[in-house]
């Protein structure tokens, strides 16, 4: 079946703010300016801020929840699944892994390339499925397995990769192990979170933008307190800061006065991840869950080939092959083979069914021709 224009659209909305989600985040990453009291000239290292941007944007997603309440009110027969009572407090134990995960995954951002941090959050199909066995007593099949087995074996293609391509780039050879290992130490935090909403979230039928919101509203408002204890609490040679804390805010605000960009970049990440999360949500509404995981694949690519353009990366063969098993991987995993797989068994049966019948009307015109 044909996409409409609606789908379409949204499918590539989804691509395009996925794929600005990350490059803005790095982007900003990249700038350097001088920050407060006439410190000299450092990078833009403030992982904390951009995750508070980010939750910012999915507490927007509220708004938009919102919005369609309000107008689905005005209509004759207005539909009262939309606005369905809850507790919000379910949402604190996902938001609080949602946060801790994101945290850690912007702290890695600042040590490895943009593609290689999109490739290595699929290892969060391996934690999820673990997990889900564990704890939701879930049976996964033999594709599901299998697809966990790629996955791992993408994973070390990519780590290869990244020791080969970190030399002649920014980033030392220790940074991109350690940003790389704790890309993959946050899927497990984001695997956690999924199992708590699937086990005490989904059953409540709450609409996605609004526990999308909810768990912004908690990620937000819990991160930007902690970012005032965070402002005196020493981090060492771990901190991207001229105080060496684990976070200072007023530095990052004073390198945005000195560069403008950097308050752009962040636009782009705070705008983007709430409009990812609406067209995410609606293409799997709209169209299926396999196209949104087939689109967020893609965006790895979108990632990987803005980064070759714009210098931030060099090629490397490796993360070629890494991307496509860790694509194989996921596909097993989400049991995208089973439509190839069908359509390879109807077009096996049309074409045995068509050469037999050929055969039996080849048998039928010797006869009548030998009559």
């Amino acid at each position: 079946m044909a996409w409409s224009r609606y789908q379409l659209g949204l499918a590539a909305l989804m691509l395009l703010t996925g794929s600005i989600n990350t490059l803005a985040a790095k982007w900003a990453d990249n700038f350097s300016a001088p920050g407060c009291r006439g410190s000299e000239e450092h990078g833009f290292q403030h992982p904390f801020l951009q995750a508070v941007g980010m939750f910012l944007g999915e507490f927007s997603c509220l708004g938009v929840f919102y919005l369609l309440v309000w107008r689905d009110r005005r209509r004759p027969e207005p539909s009262t699944a939309l606005a369905q009572p809850f507790n919000p407090l379910l949402f604190l134990p996902p938001a609080l892994c949602d946060m801790t995960g994101t945290s850690i995954m912007y702290v890695a951002l600042n040590m490895t390339s943009a593609s290689s941090f999109q490739m290595l959050r699929g290892s969060v199909v391996i934690f999820t499925g673990l997990l889900s066995v564990a704890f939701l007593g879930r049976k996964l099949e033999l594709s599901q397995w299998l697809g966990i087995l790629v996955t791992v074996v993408g994973l070390v293609v990519v780590g290869l990769a990244d020791l080969h391509s970190s030399h002649g780039q920014r980033h030392k050879l220790s940074d991109v192990i350690t940003g790389d290992l704790l890309i993959i130490m946050a899927q497990v935090v984001v695997a956690i979170q999924m199992v708590l909403e699937e086990k005490f979230v989904y059953k409540h039928d709450v609409h996605p933008l609004r526990a999308v919101g909810t768990e912004g509203f908690f990620g937000f408002l819990i991160l930007a307190l902690l970012l005032v204890p965070m402002y005196y609490i020493p981090a060492g040679g771990f901190s991207g800061n001229p105080r060496r804390t684990l976070e200072d805010a007023l530095d990052a605000f004073c390198q945005i006065g000195h560069q403008p960009l950097i308050a752009l970049a962040l636009l782009g990440n705070i705008g983007s991840i709430a409009f990812f999360n609406f067209a995410g949500i609606s293409v799997t509404k709209e169209i299926s869950a396999t196209t949104r995981m087939v689109l967020d694949s893609l965006r790895t690519l979108v990632i990987w080939a803005v980064s070759l353009a714009v210098g931030w990366e060099t090629f490397h063969g490796l993360e070629v092959l890494g991307f496509g098993v860790l694509l194989a991987g996921a596909a097993l995993y989400n049991g995208l083979h089973r439509p190839l797989l069908t359509r390879l068994r109807r077009r096996g049966d049309e074409s045995g069914g068509a050469e037999r019948e050929g055969l039996l009307h080849g048998d039928s015109t010797a006869i009548n021709s030998d009559s």
